[in-house]
């Protein structure tokens, strides 16, 4: 813009209309393009103006209003700290896959590494309420992935979306949190210390100024951006009307893939997951799936350690008999006995054929390598470890270590 050195004229321009109340990013999109840039716009008479959009939001749009003066001001002002950046439809940095969707924002609010936008992304999001296992891999997942460089995007939830983001942080992709509040209005106020972190190391996004804080309806709308700024999007965990099927469903419109972890059938947060690969999403049990599927699989990994014992160490009894489904304790002690008995009958053969045969004797509980009340100590033993998850109906499940 002439006589705008330094673009400031022109990014008040960009929020001028980001911010009239009732010009969503589908006007703005409708007026970029009859009429051109926000200051060819904001030269449009109102007649002009109303025969695109009605003469309501015209009105609104060429008004003077000291609330959104005021906003351009305060936005201008935080773009001018370190780190902070507005990105308008016309900045280079602003992500080229977002444009590909029908309404993209006209001004985003960036906070943190804005070249993080520019590289191969996956959106990972699940429930708020996720199991032990599914935080673990939900973490296991985005640090492999973006050891890899994918960035990780989610939405700064509790649950899933915190494990990915914390697994991605301080990979080489890192990871983008897309928030449903302004940049320093951070929702909810636990993820206070995540989001620190990441606008420090990462990249906070919203289309929302600073000091808007939560409301209804932006979650939802925040959810269209984490799928357009992917190649695809995983959902870990999910019970069936988890706002992560909203977001699997709009990258699905997108033309993105669809990948969904599978679970136990007893759980509730596998439900959602379970739907979506009935409906043709890609089921995936290991990074490789994801890196095929996206064909991404030159992306090389971080070179794995060399073992200090190259032999196989035997599976712990107990975790064997756990198995990965939830099991509760009366079950899984009728595994270890009967594991126990197999074990007995092999030796005894063995000893037969060696003309070794041992004395016949009872099976009793003391007997067994786990007797009950030594089993549950050991599953209180590898709950603590992190290894064995106890859930609320008194079920043991495993988990992946």
């Amino acid at each position: 813009m002439p006589g705008d050195p330094d673009g400031r004229a022109e990014r008040a321009s960009w929020l001028h209309i980001a911010l009239t109340p009732g010009i969503g990013p589908v006007t703005a999109a409708r007026l970029l393009a009859a009429l051109g840039l926000p200051e060819d716009i904001l030269g449009t008479s109102h007649a002009g103006l109303a025969a695109l959009i009605g003469p309501a939001a015209a009105a609104s749009l060429l008004h003077d209003d000291p609330i959104r003066t005021a906003a351009i001001r305060a936005s201008l002002a935080w773009s001018e700290q370190p780190h902070c950046h507005l990105l308008t439809l016309a900045h280079p940095a602003y992500p080229a896959r977002l444009l590909q969707s029908a309404d993209p924002p006209p001004v985003l609010w960036a906070q943190g590494r804005i070249e993080l936008l520019a590289g191969a992304a996956l959106a990972m999001v699940g429930s708020r309420s996720a199991t032990r296992g599914g935080i673990e891999t939900a973490r296991s997942f985005a640090n492999s992935l973006g050891e890899r460089g994918i960035t990780i995007v989610s939405g700064l939830a509790q649950g899933i979306d915190a494990a990915a983001h914390r697994g991605a942080l301080d990979t080489a992709g890192g990871t983008v949190a897309v928030l449903g509040t302004g940049t320093d209005r951070i929702y909810p106020r636990q993820q206070a210390a995540l989001a620190a972190a990441i606008a420090q190391r990462g990249l906070l996004l919203s289309e929302l100024p600073p000091g808007t804080e939560p409301r209804r309806g932006a979650f939802p709308r925040r959810n269209r951006l984490i799928a357009g700024l992917s190649l695809g999007v995983l959902v870990v965990e999910a019970a069936v009307q988890s706002g992560s099927l909203i977001t699997a469903r709009l990258a699905a419109d997108l033309g993105r893939d669809v990948f969904a972890m599978p679970g136990s059938i007893h759980s509730p947060t596998a439900k959602g997951c379970h739907q979506l690969i009935k409906q043709g999403a890609r089921l995936v049990e290991s990074v490789a799936d994801v890196l095929s599927e996206l064909g991404l699989d030159s992306l090389a990994g971080p070179t794995p350690r060399p073992l200090a014992n190259t032999g196989a160490l035997p599976e712990d009894p107990l975790l064997a008999a756990l198995g990965w489904d939830p099991v509760d304790p009366e079950t899984l002690l009728e595994r270890l006995q009967s594991g126990a008995l197999g074990a007995r009958r092999t030796a005894r053969n063995t000893a037969a054929e060696q003309d070794r045969i041992p004395p016949e004797g009872p099976c009793s509980a003391q007997s067994l390598p786990v007797e009950a009340v030594g089993m549950l100590e050991r599953l209180v033993g590898l709950e603590l470890s992190g290894r064995v998850e106890r859930l609320a109906d008194g079920r043991f499940k495993r988990l992946f270590k």
